[in-house]
């Protein structure tokens, strides 16, 4: 069995089911390596406001892995482990891109997320069910988001935009990396769009918050299901895929558990690390 002192959970298809519920099972795989000194962080696209509380009200969770990546922060402390955003120029860029396309926009700003009032009136016709609460609860309506990204240097974190269609998202994630060269481009969930700065991913952020706990990638083990999840499953040292998962997270995983609806990360946490 692995040497496992450090786990990294993303959250929507992976620790989620589709219903977007966290199963005792699971908590129970994630308390009982916790008990064993094991470090567990979920690991996720969200901002820092988006993580759920049976997270941050678990006793022995010390750190958040954020917007995939540009953000790992000390729960207790607040102090920042790895920060990593854009360039204000850049930034600018990306809102110009994919302004055009429409959709549900959101910028997330140290740990915070703000959309325009187009996007807020476009929520319940394009974001999918399950995720309409997460995304109500997590949006700060802002009348003008250029100015709001100049009155937040140095502080942008991340893009996800939601649209009604495929064809829409693939239009708005060419447009961006035409404009944008070097941007990192992934999607999560159907019709999204997230964009980071350059060779910012969560697997960065993993790897980094892995040395600042002196551990090597071999005593890193990531679960996830999606594209932003891709980075995280090559560099940790036991890359598990979610049964569900995307064909190219499925190829570059070391191993493959359970869905997301069948308690995959649990199953993964009992084998891997629990050596049930």
């Amino acid at each position: 069995m692995p040497d496992i002192r450090l786990i990294a959970l993303d959250l929507d298809g992976t620790v989620f089911d589709d219903e977007k519920r966290i199963s005792a099972r699971t908590l129970q795989a994630i308390r009982a390596a916790l008990d064993r000194g094991v470090d567990v962080v979920p690991a996720t696209g969200r901002q820092a406001g988006g993580i759920p509380a049976e997270f941050l009200q678990m006793p022995g969770v010390r750190y958040a892995l954020t917007a995939n990546g540009a953000s790992v922060v000390e729960l207790a402390s607040g102090r920042s482990v790895v920060r990593l955003p854009f360039d204000d120029v850049l930034a600018q860029q990306v809102l110009a891109a994919v302004q055009p396309f429409g959709g549900v926009i959101g910028v997330f700003i140290d740990g915070a997320c703000y959309g325009d009032p187009d996007s807020a009136a476009r929520v319940e016709s394009t974001c999918p069910p399950a995720l309409l609460p997460y995304v109500r609860a997590s949006r700060q309506v802002v009348p003008d988001m250029p100015a709001c990204l100049a009155a937040h240097p140095g502080q942008v974190e991340k893009f996800s935009i939601l649209y009604g269609d495929a064809a829409t998202r693939d239009a708005a994630w060419a447009a961006v990396a035409a404009a944008c060269p070097g941007a990192e481009i992934t999607s999560s969930v159907p019709c999204n769009l997230e964009v980071n700065a350059p060779g910012v991913n969560k697997g960065r952020g993993l790897m980094a918050l892995a040395a600042e706990l002196g551990l090597a990638p071999a005593q890193v083990m990531a679960c996830g299901d999606s594209g932003n999840d891709l980075a995280m499953i090559r560099l940790a040292g036991l890359g598990v895929a979610m049964a569900n998962a995307s064909p190219d997270v499925l190829a570059a995983a070391d191993a493959v558990t359970l869905d997301n609806n069948h308690d995959g990360v649990a199953a993964a946490i009992e084998t891997y690390v629990l050596g049930a």
